[in-house]
């Protein structure tokens, strides 16, 4: 595929939950044109609002076929740097998002979002809607 990948971010799926849309469907046609993403912080954050044992089942059988951004030592100093820098410059965001950035930019991927604190990252693409 030659479209960067798409990082879909918690806050995407829990949106479109609770506009009553199934979130995985939305996604399927974007996925036919480019790599679905997530990362371990995405997972549990979804993960946990999820009620339905079945749910759940579904939602983690896709995301194991969804290109993975491991979580490692590297990258967790990313974030230390991006969060350090940010704070100096009075943008102080919520550690996950930083995290989620990072995740996105180590695979140049456009994060899937409705959450405005993506926007303060320089260089990170994001986007509410992907075509």
């Amino acid at each position: 595929m030659s479209a960067s990948p798409v990082l879909v971010d918690s806050c995407w799926y829990i949106g479109q939950m609770r506009e009553g849309r199934h979130p995985l469907r939305e996604l399927e046609p974007i996925a036919h044109t480019r790599d679905i993403a997530t990362c371990g912080i995405v997972r549990a954050e979804v993960a946990r609002g999820i009620r339905e044992e079945g749910l759940l089942k579904k939602f983690r059988a896709r995301w194991d076929v969804m290109l993975y951004v491991p979580m490692d030592n590297k990258l967790w100093l990313e974030a230390e740097n991006l969060a350090w820098q940010l704070d100096r410059r009075g943008v102080v965001l919520p550690l996950t998002d930083i995290i989620i950035a990072c995740c996105a930019c180590r695979i140049g991927a456009v994060v899937l979002t409705f959450d405005k604190h993506f926007s303060h990252i320089p260089g990170l693409r994001c986007a509410e809607r992907i075509v």
